[in-house]
Protein backbone atom coordinates (compact mmCIF):
# COMPACT_ATOMS: atom_id res chain seq x y z
CA UNK A 1 0.00 0.00 0.00
CA UNK A 2 1.53 3.49 -1.07
CA UNK A 3 2.41 5.51 2.10
CA UNK A 4 0.48 9.02 1.49
CA UNK A 5 1.96 11.28 4.18
CA UNK A 6 5.06 12.45 3.45
CA UNK A 7 7.84 12.50 5.39
CA UNK A 8 10.18 15.69 6.26
CA UNK A 9 12.89 15.52 8.35
CA UNK A 10 15.16 17.98 7.12
CA UNK A 11 14.53 21.92 6.16
CA UNK A 12 15.48 23.67 2.51
CA UNK A 13 18.01 25.01 3.79
CA UNK A 14 20.13 27.02 0.61
CA UNK A 15 18.03 28.86 -2.20
CA UNK A 16 19.90 26.18 -4.70
CA UNK A 17 17.76 23.84 -3.15
CA UNK A 18 14.95 25.49 -3.34
CA UNK A 19 14.79 26.62 -6.90
CA UNK A 20 15.56 22.76 -7.71
CA UNK A 21 12.12 21.88 -5.67
CA UNK A 22 10.71 24.71 -7.53
CA UNK A 23 11.70 23.92 -10.92
CA UNK A 24 11.25 20.05 -10.64
CA UNK A 25 7.69 20.38 -8.93
CA UNK A 26 6.28 22.66 -12.19
CA UNK A 27 7.94 20.09 -14.51
CA UNK A 28 6.56 17.36 -12.04
CA UNK A 29 3.39 16.61 -14.80
CA UNK A 30 4.69 15.98 -17.67
CA UNK A 31 7.78 14.90 -16.36
CA UNK A 32 7.29 10.92 -17.65
CA UNK A 33 6.32 12.00 -20.61
CA UNK A 34 9.30 14.09 -21.58
CA UNK A 35 11.75 12.06 -20.08
CA UNK A 36 12.96 9.44 -22.41
CA UNK A 37 16.23 10.42 -22.25
CA UNK A 38 16.27 9.85 -18.79
CA UNK A 39 14.30 6.97 -18.91
CA UNK A 40 16.76 5.03 -21.71
CA UNK A 41 19.70 6.37 -19.63
CA UNK A 42 18.53 4.82 -16.10
CA UNK A 43 17.93 1.62 -17.96
CA UNK A 44 21.76 1.14 -17.45
CA UNK A 45 21.41 1.01 -13.62
CA UNK A 46 18.78 -1.88 -14.02
CA UNK A 47 21.77 -3.80 -15.31
CA UNK A 48 24.40 -3.42 -12.66
CA UNK A 49 21.02 -4.16 -10.03
CA UNK A 50 21.68 -6.85 -7.22
CA UNK A 51 19.39 -10.06 -7.62
CA UNK A 52 18.23 -9.03 -3.92
CA UNK A 53 18.06 -6.97 -0.97
CA UNK A 54 15.83 -6.23 1.97
CA UNK A 55 15.62 -2.65 1.28
CA UNK A 56 15.66 -0.28 -1.18
CA UNK A 57 15.97 4.08 -1.36
CA UNK A 58 15.18 6.11 -4.16
CA UNK A 59 17.45 9.00 -4.06
CA UNK A 60 15.78 11.61 -6.31
CA UNK A 61 12.95 9.31 -6.95
CA UNK A 62 11.16 12.32 -9.03
CA UNK A 63 7.61 11.10 -10.08
CA UNK A 64 8.41 7.52 -9.09
CA UNK A 65 9.06 5.51 -12.24
CA UNK A 66 11.76 3.58 -11.30
CA UNK A 67 10.97 3.85 -7.73
CA UNK A 68 7.52 1.62 -8.66
CA UNK A 69 9.76 -0.57 -11.10
CA UNK A 70 12.31 -1.04 -8.10
CA UNK A 71 9.55 -2.47 -5.93
CA UNK A 72 7.92 -4.66 -8.15
CA UNK A 73 11.82 -6.57 -8.51
CA UNK A 74 12.31 -6.65 -5.15
CA UNK A 75 8.87 -7.95 -4.22
CA UNK A 76 9.70 -8.32 -0.79
CA UNK A 77 11.95 -5.66 0.01
CA UNK A 78 11.18 -2.34 2.11
CA UNK A 79 11.06 0.77 -0.54
CA UNK A 80 11.62 4.26 0.15
CA UNK A 81 11.83 6.84 -1.95
CA UNK A 82 13.23 10.72 -1.97
CA UNK A 83 12.99 13.54 -3.45
CA UNK A 84 13.09 17.41 -2.93
CA UNK A 85 10.22 17.76 -4.99
CA UNK A 86 7.32 18.16 -3.45
CA UNK A 87 5.32 18.56 -7.25
CA UNK A 88 7.18 15.12 -7.35
CA UNK A 89 6.22 13.23 -4.89
CA UNK A 90 2.52 14.25 -5.30
CA UNK A 91 3.00 12.56 -8.96
CA UNK A 92 4.72 9.42 -8.03
CA UNK A 93 1.57 8.76 -4.76
CA UNK A 94 -0.61 8.16 -7.84
CA UNK A 95 1.02 5.11 -8.65
CA UNK A 96 -0.35 1.69 -8.04
CA UNK A 97 2.82 0.84 -5.65
CA UNK A 98 3.45 -0.39 -1.80
CA UNK A 99 6.64 2.86 -1.26
CA UNK A 100 6.91 5.07 1.55
CA UNK A 101 7.36 8.46 -0.32
CA UNK A 102 9.22 10.82 1.64
CA UNK A 103 10.32 14.83 1.18
CA UNK A 104 14.00 15.63 1.85
CA UNK A 105 17.83 16.29 0.32
CA UNK A 106 20.24 13.55 -0.43
CA UNK A 107 23.10 15.59 1.21
CA UNK A 108 20.68 14.99 4.59
CA UNK A 109 18.26 11.49 3.82
CA UNK A 110 15.78 11.22 5.56
CA UNK A 111 16.28 7.66 6.52
CA UNK A 112 17.87 5.76 9.76
CA UNK A 113 21.66 4.93 9.48
CA UNK A 114 22.26 1.48 8.42
CA UNK A 115 18.77 0.57 7.49
CA UNK A 116 19.81 0.10 3.83
CA UNK A 117 20.37 -2.65 1.63
CA UNK A 118 20.10 -1.03 -2.05
CA UNK A 119 20.93 2.93 -2.72
CA UNK A 120 19.48 3.81 -6.13
CA UNK A 121 20.11 6.81 -7.89
CA UNK A 122 19.54 8.02 -11.13
CA UNK A 123 20.28 10.98 -13.00
CA UNK A 124 19.87 12.81 -9.56
CA UNK A 125 22.98 13.67 -7.40
CA UNK A 126 24.34 16.21 -10.39
CA UNK A 127 21.83 18.52 -8.51
CA UNK A 128 23.28 18.25 -4.89
CA UNK A 129 25.24 21.22 -4.25
CA UNK A 130 28.08 18.84 -2.05
CA UNK A 131 28.74 15.57 -3.63
CA UNK A 132 30.40 14.67 -0.38
CA UNK A 133 27.96 15.35 2.01
CA UNK A 134 25.67 13.11 -0.50
CA UNK A 135 28.31 10.34 -0.31
CA UNK A 136 28.65 10.46 3.34
CA UNK A 137 24.98 9.93 3.63
CA UNK A 138 24.89 7.21 1.35
CA UNK A 139 27.47 5.93 3.41
CA UNK A 140 25.55 6.32 6.83
CA UNK A 141 22.13 4.95 5.08
CA UNK A 142 23.58 1.27 3.64
CA UNK A 143 24.11 -1.51 6.11
CA UNK A 144 27.75 -3.06 6.26
CA UNK A 145 27.71 -4.90 2.19
CA UNK A 146 25.25 -2.86 1.05
CA UNK A 147 25.55 -1.28 -2.25
CA UNK A 148 24.52 2.05 -3.99
CA UNK A 149 24.03 2.47 -7.84
CA UNK A 150 24.47 5.68 -9.19
CA UNK A 151 24.07 7.46 -12.60
CA UNK A 152 25.20 10.90 -12.91
CA UNK A 153 26.29 13.68 -15.71
CA UNK A 154 30.03 14.66 -16.55
CA UNK A 155 31.16 17.52 -18.46
CA UNK A 156 29.65 17.52 -21.95
CA UNK A 157 26.45 16.53 -21.07
CA UNK A 158 24.08 19.38 -23.06
CA UNK A 159 27.16 20.85 -24.88
CA UNK A 160 25.34 21.18 -27.67
CA UNK A 161 22.76 23.43 -26.15
CA UNK A 162 25.39 25.67 -24.46
CA UNK A 163 26.58 26.07 -27.93
CA UNK A 164 23.38 27.38 -29.15
CA UNK A 165 22.92 29.43 -26.27
CA UNK A 166 26.29 30.70 -26.23
CA UNK A 167 25.63 31.09 -22.12
CA UNK A 168 27.51 27.93 -20.71
CA UNK A 169 27.19 29.89 -17.39
CA UNK A 170 23.18 29.15 -17.47
CA UNK A 171 24.24 25.15 -17.77
CA UNK A 172 25.46 23.32 -14.30
CA UNK A 173 29.15 22.97 -14.19
CA UNK A 174 29.72 19.07 -13.88
CA UNK A 175 31.70 17.06 -11.34
CA UNK A 176 34.53 14.68 -13.35
CA UNK A 177 34.28 10.98 -12.44
CA UNK A 178 37.78 11.44 -10.16
CA UNK A 179 35.94 14.20 -8.08
CA UNK A 180 32.74 11.15 -7.66
CA UNK A 181 35.13 8.53 -6.45
CA UNK A 182 37.16 10.75 -4.60
CA UNK A 183 34.24 11.79 -2.43
CA UNK A 184 32.83 8.05 -2.24
CA UNK A 185 36.19 6.67 -1.09
CA UNK A 186 36.36 9.25 1.50
CA UNK A 187 32.92 8.60 3.00
CA UNK A 188 34.38 4.99 3.10
CA UNK A 189 32.78 3.36 0.04
CA UNK A 190 34.10 1.32 -2.30
CA UNK A 191 34.24 1.64 -6.19
CA UNK A 192 33.39 -1.84 -7.37
CA UNK A 193 32.22 -0.68 -10.92
CA UNK A 194 32.67 2.71 -12.60
CA UNK A 195 31.34 3.02 -16.27
CA UNK A 196 31.91 6.21 -18.41
CA UNK A 197 29.68 6.50 -21.39
CA UNK A 198 28.21 8.83 -24.21
CA UNK A 199 24.59 9.05 -25.21
CA UNK A 200 23.05 11.33 -27.65
CA UNK A 201 19.09 11.63 -28.82
CA UNK A 202 17.90 13.53 -32.08
CA UNK A 203 14.96 15.85 -31.69
CA UNK A 204 13.11 17.09 -34.77
CA UNK A 205 13.71 21.15 -34.16
CA UNK A 206 14.69 23.76 -31.43
CA UNK A 207 11.55 23.31 -29.60
CA UNK A 208 11.46 19.96 -29.26
CA UNK A 209 15.07 19.80 -27.69
CA UNK A 210 13.76 22.81 -24.62
CA UNK A 211 10.86 20.92 -24.12
CA UNK A 212 13.20 17.77 -23.69
CA UNK A 213 15.33 19.98 -21.06
CA UNK A 214 12.68 22.51 -19.54
CA UNK A 215 9.93 19.98 -19.55
CA UNK A 216 12.33 17.71 -17.09
CA UNK A 217 13.08 20.63 -14.64
CA UNK A 218 16.61 21.16 -15.64
CA UNK A 219 16.36 24.84 -16.60
CA UNK A 220 17.56 25.78 -13.50
CA UNK A 221 20.59 28.13 -13.54
CA UNK A 222 23.41 27.00 -11.59
CA UNK A 223 24.49 27.95 -8.21
CA UNK A 224 26.44 31.27 -7.79
CA UNK A 225 25.48 32.19 -11.82
CA UNK A 226 25.63 36.14 -12.56
CA UNK A 227 22.35 38.57 -12.39
CA UNK A 228 22.96 38.51 -16.04
CA UNK A 229 22.73 35.43 -17.04
CA UNK A 230 19.13 35.02 -15.99
CA UNK A 231 18.36 38.21 -18.03
CA UNK A 232 15.43 37.45 -19.91
CA UNK A 233 15.96 36.44 -23.95
CA UNK A 234 14.69 38.54 -26.72
CA UNK A 235 13.22 36.99 -29.85
CA UNK A 236 16.32 37.77 -31.84
CA UNK A 237 18.47 35.51 -28.96
CA UNK A 238 16.01 32.93 -29.78
CA UNK A 239 15.77 32.54 -32.90
CA UNK A 240 19.83 33.07 -33.11
CA UNK A 241 19.95 30.38 -30.99
CA UNK A 242 18.07 28.68 -33.31
CA UNK A 243 19.91 28.93 -36.19
CA UNK A 244 23.26 28.16 -34.43
CA UNK A 245 21.63 24.52 -33.29
CA UNK A 246 20.89 23.75 -36.74
CA UNK A 247 24.35 23.84 -37.90
CA UNK A 248 24.72 20.62 -36.17
CA UNK A 249 21.73 18.88 -37.90
CA UNK A 250 22.21 15.67 -38.91
CA UNK A 251 20.15 13.35 -40.74
CA UNK A 252 18.54 11.88 -37.80
CA UNK A 253 17.64 15.68 -36.10
CA UNK A 254 19.25 17.60 -33.87
CA UNK A 255 21.57 16.14 -31.46
CA UNK A 256 21.61 16.30 -27.51
CA UNK A 257 24.40 14.59 -26.08
CA UNK A 258 24.37 13.51 -22.26
CA UNK A 259 27.97 12.13 -20.95
CA UNK A 260 27.13 9.52 -18.12
CA UNK A 261 28.88 8.10 -15.67
CA UNK A 262 27.74 4.97 -13.57
CA UNK A 263 28.84 3.83 -10.68
CA UNK A 264 28.66 0.77 -8.33
CA UNK A 265 29.60 1.41 -4.71
CA UNK A 266 29.60 -0.99 -1.41
CA UNK A 267 29.52 -0.33 2.19
CA UNK A 268 32.90 -1.24 3.58
CA UNK A 269 33.69 -1.90 7.42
Amino acid sequence: MTTLALQRDTPLTTDWQARVARAFSRAAPRYDELATAQQRIGEGLWQVLPESTPSVLDVGCGTGYWTQRLAERYSSARVIGVDIAPGMLAQAQNRPTRVDWRQGDAGALPVDSASIGLVFSSLAVQWCADIDAVMQEFARVLALGGRAVITTLLAGTLEEVAFAWQRPEALLTYRSAAHYCLAAKSAGLGVVRQREHHERYYYPDMRAVMASIKGVGAQVARPRSSSHSSAALTRRDVEAAAARLETRRTSQGLPVSYRCLTLTLERLP
